[in-house]
């Protein structure tokens, strides 16, 4: 049952994004979070570039940035992980840089 169980929840999970854009061959993956008042205000991404959040979301729908979807939350668009079974690697658990 728990796998049965953490399967919806993945899928429950997925159905929150609006869009989950194909990553190219050489997407980037965001390795860092940039933070203003609590807020995630950009990123930093595996070649050490850092981007704000509209330019990420751009990036990412471009096909960029790898294991992200963009979801919102009112009229506000913002990056999230695309569920994959491993804790580790979800935005929420990435550093403050």
């Amino acid at each position: 049952m728990n796998n049965e169980k953490s399967g919806l929840d993945a899928s429950f999970a997925r159905n929150t994004l609006d869009e989950i854009p194909t990553p190219s061959s050489d997407a980037k993956r965001i390795t860092g979070l940039v933070k203003s008042g609590g807020r995630v205000t950009g990123y930093q991404l595996s070649d050490n570039s850092i981007l704000s959040k509209e330019e990420c979301i751009d990036l990412a729908r471009r096909g960029g940035v790898q294991g992200v979807g963009v979801a919102h939350r009112g009229s506000t668009e913002y990056l999230k992980s695309i569920p994959d079974g491993t804790e580790d690697n979800n935005l929420g658990s990435l550093p403050t840089v």
